[in-house]
């Protein structure tokens, strides 16, 4: 029944500096529309997947968490490095890939990660 997601849509505190961030950032051309059309490559899967609301992967009173997939996590690094954001925890790798994170203007945990 399900063929994809459809879209991630949340409401922010203020727009314009949350736009800048993300295209900056992460590099997402933001539209007009005030958001943008991310394409999936081939070999990419999106995951769905529930946690506790005990669960310490991500902040408890953040909601939901966004995972991007990344080409390369080393160059992602030295990207955020060269503009000057922190990562919010280490790298770490494992059986699933290498995953980094980062927080967003409003404080969101982001997953970046390299499968």
């Amino acid at each position: 029944m399900i063929k994809g997601f459809g879209g991630i849509f949340w409401r922010t505190k203020n727009l314009e500096v949350v736009k800048q961030w993300y295209s900056e950032v992460l590099r997402i051309e933001i539209g007009d529309w005030n958001g943008a059309m991310i394409k999936a490559e081939s070999g990419n899967e999106t995951i769905f997947s529930f946690f506790t609301e005990d669960d310490s992967y991500f902040p408890s009173e953040q909601q939901v968490m966004l995972n991007f997939q990344v080409h390369s996590i080393e160059e992602t690094i030295q990207h955020l490095k060269q503009i000057g954001v922190p990562l919010a925890k280490k790298k770490e790798a494992g059986d699933f890939g290498k995953f980094i994170w980062i927080e967003d203007p409003e404080g969101r945990l982001i997953e970046l990660w390299e499968k």
